[in-house]
């Protein structure tokens, strides 16, 4: 994944970026609040040698120091030091305690001890880093005198240290805590926030393998991308669109109708089944509406219900389901009998009763007769088909047909599906036309923020076939020339 869609990632998932962020930033805001507040004291030493005037043994005195600065910072934190203060000061704290909250360092290349504090009270921090420097330079000057060795003949007499330690800055009560930081803490759970964010929703886009775009699922089947039906959640009351409605979703409709008739100008399929994946994936809503508008364009179709197990056609047009399809099959009726009429001229083959053995029934010698006698009587069939990985009711039929449509919800149907669907459709040999997106969420109107307000059908190109016995009111020109 680039970081063009990362980011597109990031913008289609802000709701996971947004709770993240406030989960951080609670937590930090909740840990700053429940903290205990931490003040910080510190006292500096200056080391020095007890050196005469003359500049040599100056120099020597200041290795000299610098040399032990470092080793005395190790003796802050000691028994010695910490044991003397506490009685002291008459702290409640044992000598181990006291010693983790002493601090002592000396800056490079200085004879200079830095000792630092840390207590609730900022008082008492400033007491017990001025008692531990006084001690501290006690003990220190007791361990730098010489002993005195009885009898050793190297005895000068003296049992002084060869080193002094002053204090250069007491230490004070601080006004303000180190600890803790509610600003810091803010902004390390905002910028912690925004990582987690980022992070989750990275880590669903790995995980995830639907398809967000058209533009990915045309780059991932190589097949022609026809149209994006955008997501409308009064699609299940209304699930069909008018002629005269120009709502972001019949305008897709209208666009999947121009693109299929322009895609195939040279070789305009008659008999074009409508499928999908898995089920919900809005394949009979798909081939319902662009049936409809083919119709209400003027060209002769005919939508068929072929779903046999969970057929929706009739239903969505207020029709008689009882009989249809495979009432024609059994041979009970003819297709002129069951066909049923509605508004804008559209034929309706609907399913009939459910049989026990649709597979059968679909794949037979009389359902190839059945679509070819529709085919002779319209300019176009649409068959409504059950999905292809449930079932295998479509395998079989879609030999019979002159192309397919492939229907693919956005961000629901995955990349596994979508492969094992159209790997089935081409080892039986059928010709794939495009797919459909649909259920997509697209910004309000449209796009491009264009609305279409009309569309002028195009000059029909007439087509001539085999001599068919035609009703009257539909015609014999090929649809590939309407727009």
């Amino acid at each position: 994944m680039d970081l063009h869609g990362f980011l597109k990632a990031l913008a289609r998932r802000w709701p996971t970026v947004a709770v993240c962020l406030v989960l951080v930033v609670g937590a930090a805001l909740a840990a700053t609040r429940v903290s205990t507040t931490v003040y910080e004291a510190g006292t500096q030493l200056f080391v020095a040698t007890r050196a005469g005037q003359d500049t040599a043994q100056l120099n020597q005195g200041q290795t000299f120091s610098q040399a032990r600065v470092q080793s005395y910072t190790e003796i802050v934190t000691t028994r010695q030091v910490t044991v003397p203060v506490v009685k002291e000061l008459g702290l409640r704290t044992t000598p181990e305690e006291l010693a983790s909250r002493i601090t002592a360092q000396a800056p490079l290349n200085t004879v200079l001890i830095d000792i630092t504090v840390r207590d609730t009270a900022p008082r008492r921090a400033a007491r017990i880093a001025n008692a531990v420097a006084e001690r501290f330079m006690t003990v220190v000057e007791q361990l730098e005198t010489p002993k005195r060795v009885p009898g050793s003949q190297n005895w000068t007499g003296e049992e002084t240290s060869p080193v002094s330690l002053r204090v250069t800055q007491e230490a004070v009560a601080p006004a303000a805590p180190v600890s803790p930081r509610p600003l810091l803490n803010l902004a390390a759970g905002v910028l912690g926030g925004l990582l987690l964010g980022a992070g989750v929703v990275a880590l669903r886009e790995t995980l995830d393998t639907t398809l967000k775009t058209i533009e990915a699922l045309s780059e991932f089947t190589e097949l022609p991308g026809l149209a994006t039906i955008p997501y409308n959640r009064n699609a299940s009351k209304q699930p069909l669109v008018s002629a005269d409605e120009h709502s972001g979703r019949a305008e897709a409709f209208r666009k999947l109708r121009t693109n299929l008739q322009f895609s195939q100008v040279d070789d305009p399929p008659r008999i074009i089944v409508v499928t999908s994946s898995v089920s919900g994936e809005g394949k009979t809503n798909t081939a319902a509406n662009l049936a409809l508008l083919l119709a209400e364009a003027g060209v002769s179709t005919c939508l068929v219900d072929a779903d046999l197990r969970r057929p929706c056609v009739a239903s969505a047009f207020g029709l008689v389901r009882d009989a249809g399809l495979t009432t024609v099959l059994i041979g009970q009726a003819r297709v002129a009998d069951v066909m049923q009429q509605v508004a804008g001229g559209l034929s309706v083959l609907a399913s009939g009763a459910v049989p026990p053995n649709p597979t059968e029934l679909l794949a037979s010698a009389r359902m190839e007769e059945v679509l070819k006698e529709l085919a002779d009587m319209h300019e176009v069939v649409i068959v409504d088909t059950a999905p292809l990985l449930p079932v295998a009711d479509t395998v079989g039929l879609a030999s019979f047909a002159h192309g397919t449509l492939l229907v693919v919800r956005a961000a629901r149907t995955r990349r596994d599906q979508v492969r094992t669907a159209a790997e089935s459709l081409e080892r039986v040999g059928v010709r794939v036309l495009g797919t459909v997106f649909s259920m997509a969420l697209v910004p309000k109107g449209g796009r491009y923020g264009y609305r279409s307000y009309g569309e002028l059908p195009a000059p029909r190109t007439s087509v001539p076939h085999r001599e068919a016995a035609v009703p009257a009111g539909t015609g014999e020109a090929g649809w590939a020339g309407e727009g």
